[in-house]
């Protein structure tokens, strides 16, 4: 049975479709031997080699879905280039996983990774609108006006966020602090930092609570745990 290419990669531990998409077009997965560039290219998984960056991609017959309390200091990648730990110095599995999605360094929270490819996409695509929860600690008193401003959305860089629920758990009057929850369901690069930015609120501290409904509140920062299927089934979409 036929399927493209990038389906196909993605369903076994590569990345993301999208991702996938961008390693065909850059000349990183061969075809019986033949570099492929060309998007839309139909495989036979049972007959043809497929390779990437040199390596066989193996069909994946076990889907493996992680919770992880990231601590900060830690880098959302696989490698990284200035040999900073990354999450999977802390997930130790004999799975070959990927994060779903980015979290800065100087951000902790809830992480997943996984090695379904398919899952990667559909959580972090947009269209999906898998809500993201983040409390965040700024430098300043937020006011009512500032809140309707990020719920409304506020511009940054060239776009303006995606509108956002905002809550005030707390201020303090005399540090000059206040502690915010952020719900995003887009997510782009460090956007929850930057619309507090564009509010003219320095964050000091930033923590992702929830992915959907998954919450780490039990878990201690640094550890991790396999999701249950019915978290999985609450977010409606794993290939299980």
């Amino acid at each position: 049975m036929e399927e493209r290419l990038q389906k196909y990669l993605a369903n076994n531990g590569i990345g993301a479709r999208r991702k996938c998409e961008e390693y065909i077009v850059q000349g990183r997965v061969k075809v019986n031997e033949k570099v492929v560039t060309q998007l839309g290219t139909k495989i036979n998984p049972e007959k043809d080699l497929i390779e990437f960056d040199g390596k066989t991609v193996e069909k994946v017959n076990h889907y493996v879905y992680i919770l992880l309390n990231k601590p900060i200091g830690y880098v959302t990648t696989v490698k990284d280039q200035f040999n900073r730990p990354t999450v999977l110095d802390l997930v130790k599995v004999d799975e070959k996983i990927l994060p779903v999605g980015r979290l800065d360094m100087y951000t902790s929270g809830a992480l997943i990774l996984t090695n379904d490819g398919e899952f990667i996409n559909k959580v972090t695509h947009p269209k999906n609108e898998v809500e993201k929860t983040y409390t965040v600690t700024v430098k300043g008193i937020v006011t009512k006006e500032d809140v309707e401003k990020l719920e409304a959305g506020v511009k940054i860089d060239d776009y303006i966020s995606g509108k956002a629920k905002v809550k005030i758990l707390k201020t303090n009057e005399e540090k000059q602090i206040s502690r915010l929850q952020i719900t995003i369901h887009e997510g782009k690069n460090r956007e929850v930092r930057k619309m507090c930015e564009a509010i003219d609120k320095k964050v000091l501290a930033l923590h992702r609570r929830k992915i959907g409904n998954i919450d780490v509140k039990n878990m201690k920062i640094g550890t991790w745990r396999y999701l249950k299927e019915q978290e999985l089934k609450q977010l409606g979409l794993t290939n299980t």
